[in-house]
């Protein structure tokens, strides 16, 4: 059974989305809920490798987008989480099961505000330790 088949048997309909642009390529729609057993799943039981973490503002909210290799293929299968909280955006950390995921949420959390529950240690990485709170310099200002 290849990993499609095996994300397909364990996660069913948890899984709102799939789009596969190129042979090499898989984004995976996956609800905030379920962020963190799925991530497990493809690190811990799949043995695919957290390559990094993205996160952009859209205009319903905010997005995250989770890039996981198989090294094997050279395929890449991304999880795509919506935040609809424009206000208060909050998603379960993976840091506690990917160490690698640590710095890039700490990141996330300071330039855009999506706070990351559970997350060991979500403290200051990039900004002075003067920059005044709840300002996030890649969130775009309201008009």
């Amino acid at each position: 059974m290849d990993i499609k088949e095996k994300i397909k048997e364990k996660f069913g309909n948890a899984i709102t989305d799939w789009r596969q642009p190129s042979s090499r390529r898989v984004y995976l729609g996956v609800s905030r809920d379920d962020i963190f057993r799925v991530s497990e799943f493809l690190f811990k039981t799949i043995g695919l490798r957290l390559a990094t973490v993205s996160a952009c503002q859209v205009s319903s909210g905010f997005e995250i987008l989770y890039h996981f290799s198989d090294d094997k293929s050279g395929t890449v299968y991304s999880l795509r989480v919506e935040l609809r909280d424009r206000d208060r955006p909050c998603v379960d950390s993976i840091t506690p099961i990917c160490s690698a995921a640590e710095w890039v949420e700490r990141e996330i959390w300071e330039m855009l505000g999506i706070t990351f529950k559970n997350h060991p240690n979500l403290k200051r990485l990039l900004l002075a330790e003067d920059w005044p709170d709840g300002k996030y310099p890649l969130r775009k200002q309201e008009s």
